[in-house]
């Protein structure tokens, strides 16, 4: 019985089933290709839903991670260490905000959000108690706890795990006119994904964000952006909202923010919203640990150079170009996203889209699919040219185009 066999099956048996995996079992991985245990090579599309956007083993982040790890790994927040300040003050500017909540998780920078969001309806808008309300999008994904279950439209993730928090209004995703409506006088917050990642890689109709912007100021709302996957690189700007020229109020961040080494989360936002906190009102024991603002702050030196963003640019610019060729050929119905980030439907003859993720698994390519007859494609911003065109040689063959 070969190793894959044997870890496979011993996973089945003693882990929940929360995730149906490739039948991969990964030992090692570098830059943008992981090796099974068997020792087969194979390109990495999807960097860990955008977590390792600077790619598998990066020697910056490696070298960060383990200088600190000689040092101190944990205080928890009853102590100050001497990385924070640092941590949060490099992440504050480079969102150009003041002030920075350090979480773990994404879905825990999501749950910090609402939190923030409701405070401040209450103590500076002026909501009466208990009343807020947040604007959300269909098809969203920010999470599976159950909060965020609550306001989520996807069944898998929301059905039998009621009874269900309220608070929520859901809109349709892009549909401005829909939002303005659902806006009222109660509304704290308005939470969307600048692009939605889970739903396909959608990207919303142009001065839709911009939008979102301007309604939220007109009516003393805050616009929450969720980064999470679109942020630090991965579209080609260091946020997805910069696209149309957008600065929301909050950032919800987290990913790429941990470099693929340690779990890092943030809400970052201005003194005027995230100032609403007092001690003993919302922490984290791991959140903004010393292990974790040493790579988080590696990280924000390297966006910094605007070397990743660019590379997302010019990479993204071609795997569009080709992806775009593929369309109307009978095998792809459709392709969106930004920078090196892609949702591609597949003709449903063709297969769905679990089977052609097997098939370019046989071909020593991995990706994740969607929805369905829907494939995304993100690899690590640090791939080579000639990596993603032997990649998307193999997404080709696969799909006799």
């Amino acid at each position: 019985m070969s190793t894959t066999t044997d870890a496979i099956r011993t996973a089945d048996a003693h882990s929940a089933h929360t995730y149906h995996p490739l039948p991969v079992v990964v030992a090692s991985a570098d830059g943008a290709w992981m090796t099974d245990v068997e020792g087969r090579r194979y390109l990495d599309m999807l960097a860990g839903y955008s977590a390792l956007n600077f790619g598998h083993g990066n020697r910056r982040l490696i070298d960060a991670a383990r200088a600190q790890l000689e040092r101190v790994t944990l205080t928890s927040r009853a102590f100050h260490h001497d990385r924070f300040a640092a941590f949060c003050a490099e992440l504050a500017a480079l969102c150009g905000k003041e002030m920075v909540l350090p979480m773990n998780t994404g879905a825990e920078a999501v749950e910090t959000a609402v939190k923030t969001a409701r405070k401040w309806g209450y103590e500076v808008k002026g909501v009466p108690d208990g009343h807020a309300k947040i604007v959300v999008a269909a098809d969203n994904f920010h999470g599976r706890t159950t909060t965020i279950v609550s306001f989520s439209t996807d069944h898998d993730a929301r059905d039998h795990f009621g009874p269900y928090t309220p608070g929520f209004e859901i809109v349709p995703y892009g549909d401005l006119t829909a939002l303005a409506h659902a806006v009222t006088e109660n509304t704290v917050a308005v939470l969307l994904e600048p692009i939605q990642g889970e739903a396909g890689v959608l990207v919303p109709p142009a001065g839709y964000l911009s939008g979102v912007r301007e309604l939220t100021r007109e009516r003393n709302v805050l616009f929450m952006a969720d980064e999470i996957q679109s942020g630090l690189g991965r579209t080609g700007r260091t946020f997805a909202c910069e696209h149309e020229g957008v600065v929301p109020d909050v950032y919800i961040l987290g990913k790429a923010l941990g470099g693929g080494v340690v779990p890092v989360s943030a809400v970052v936002a201005d003194r005027d919203v995230l100032g609403v906190f007092k001690p003993g009102q919302h922490g984290s024991t791991f959140g903004g640990n010393p292990l974790a603002c040493a790579v988080g702050l590696e990280v924000v030196a390297m966006l910094r150079t605007g070397e990743f963003q660019q590379r997302a640019t010019e990479l993204g610019d071609h795997l569009h170009r080709e992806l775009g060729l593929l369309v109307g050929g009978g095998a792809v119905t459709a392709v969106r996203g930004r920078g090196l980030w892609a949702g591609v439907d597949i003709e449903p003859s063709r297969g769905t889209g679990r089977e052609i993720s097997e098939k370019l698994m046989e071909l020593g390519v991995l990706v994740k699919d969607t929805h369905g007859s829907t494939i995304r494609l993100a690899p690590p911003l640090v791939i080579s040219k000639e990596d993603l065109d032997w990649g998307l040689d193999q997404l080709r063959s696969v799909l006799g185009a």
